[in-house]
C-alpha cells in the first residue's frame, strides 16, 4: 500500500493487525504512527490499551506478551514499537507475524533504513496480512512537486518559483519542509496561492541572498551579485552550510548539462527531462546553457566534484569552508 492509501484506510477504521513501517525517510513513518496513536483508541481507552515500547528496551517476549493479551473494555489494543531498528530480537517476531492477535494493532517503526528483504521476518511479513510500507527519501528534483501536493491536500496552491525556492532552501528533509509549510499556512489566507514573496517573508529566506539567487547570478554571469551572495553566505555559515550549497550547485549545473542535449524539445518536454514539475524555469536553464557551453559545463561539473571532496577533507589543507566556496565560484565565473 502507498502512503495515502494507508492513511485513508486508518481514517476509515479499516485496521491491519500489523503495520511494518521502514525506510530512510522518517516523515511518513512518523505521520502514520501519529495517526494510529491518536485515532484508533478513544482517550478513555488508551490508559489500559495503548502501549509504547522502544526498540532498545524491547525483547521478543515483552512484545509478544503485550501483543497477545486481550484489550480491557475495548475492541482492540495498540502496541507501538518505536525505533524498532534497534530491537535486538526483531527477527524473532516472524513467529508472531505468522499468527497475530486479531484484537491487537501492532505498529513497528523501523526508521532510517530498510528491512533486509532476505531476512526471515521480511519473508514472513510478505506472506501475512500485515501492511508493509517503505518510506523512501525524495530526490532533490522531487521536492517542489511534493510541496505542491502537500499544500493541495490542505486546500492551498503555490507558485512554481515559490515551491522551487523552498526546495532549494530546505532540501530533502521532508519533516523540516512540512513543519515550515504548516507555519506558513497559518500566515496566509486559506485556499490562496502562496507566492515567493510570502515564502521569503515567512520562512526566513533572504530575498536577495539565497542559493536560488546565487544560481541565477551564475546563470547570468553576474560576477558582482554572485560575489555579494557568497560573502553573505560566509558571514552566515549556520544558515548557509557548505554541503547543501554544493549539492544545489551540482544539481543546477547538471540540469544545464542536460539542457545542452535538449535538441528540438519544447519547454514542457525539457521540463520533464529535467525532472521539474513546471516549465516555469526552463527559460533560465536555456539562458544558462548559452552562458556556459557544453565543454565549460563539463569543466564546472568536474570542479564541483573536486570541491565537494575538498569540503569533506580530501586533499584539503585546513581551508575554511567559506574560502573554498569563494574559490569555487571564482573558478566557475572566470
Amino acid at each position: 500500500m502507498d502512503y495515502k492509501d494507508i492513511i485513508k484506510s486508518i481514517k476509515a477504521k479499516d485496521y491491519a493487525p500489523i503495520y511494518f513501517l521502514h525506510g530512510e525517510e522518517p516523515f511518513y513513518i512518523d505521520s502514520i504512527t501519529k495517526l494510529i496513536e491518536n485515532t484508533v483508541l478513544a482517550e478513555h481507552e488508551k490508559a489500559f490499551n495503548q502501549t509504547i515500547i522502544y526498540g532498545k528496551d524491547a525483547t521478543y517476549n515483552n512484545v509478544v506478551d503485550n501483543a497477545r493479551r486481550y484489550p480491557v473494555m475495548s475492541d482492540r489494543q495498540v502496541i507501538l514499537i518505536k525505533e524498532a531498528q534497534t530491537m535486538k530480537e526483531l527477527q524473532k517476531l516472524e513467529k508472531y507475524v505468522a499468527q497475530p492477535m486479531p484484537s491487537t494493532v501492532l505498529v513497528l517503526c523501523h526508521k532510517y533504513k530498510k528491512l533486509d528483504q532476505r531476512s526471515k521476518l521480511a519473508k514472513a511479513l510478505k506472506g501475512s496480512k500485515a501492511v508493509i510500507f517503505e518510506s523512501k527519501k525524495l530526490y532533490d528534483n522531487q521536492v517542489s512537486g511534493w510541496i505542491a501536493s502537500y499544500l493541495k491536500d490542505k486546500k492551498y496552491r503555490i507558485e512554481p518559483n515559490a515551491a522551487e525556492l523552498i526546495a532549494e532552501y530546505l532540501g530533502t528533509n521532508i519533516s523540516k519542509v512540512a513543519n515550515e509549510l504548516d507555519k506558513l499556512m497559518l500566515n496566509v489566507l486559506e485556499g490562496s496561492t502562496i507566492t515567493a514573496v510570502q515564502v521569503q517573508d515567512n520562512i526566513g529566506i533572504s530575498k536577495d541572498y539565497n542559493v536560488f539567487e546565487l544560481q541565477n547570478a551564475l546563470g547570468r554571469r553576474d560576477v558582482v551579485k554572485a560575489q555579494r551572495i557568497v560573502n553573505y553566505f560566509i558571514a552566515n555559515p549556520k544558515n548557509h552550510p557548505l554541503p547543501p550549497v554544493m549539492s544545489s550547485l551540482y544539481n543546477y549545473f547538471s540540469k544545464i548539462y542536460i539542457t545542452h542535449f535538449a535538441g528540438q524539445k519544447n519547454d514542457k518536454e525539457l521540463a520533464i527531462e529535467l525532472g521539474m514539475r513546471s516549465a516555469y524555469f526552463v527559460k533560465d536553464y536555456r539562458r544558462a546553457a548559452k552562458t556556459f557551453n557544453r565543454r565549460r559545463t563539463e569543466y564546472i561539473l568536474g570542479l564541483l566534484k573536486e570541491y565537494d571532496l575538498k569540503s569533506k577533507g580530501v586533499d584539503r589543507v585546513s581551508t575554511p569552508d567559506g574560502e573554498l566556496l569563494k574559490e569555487l565560484i571564482y573558478k566557475i565565473l572566470h
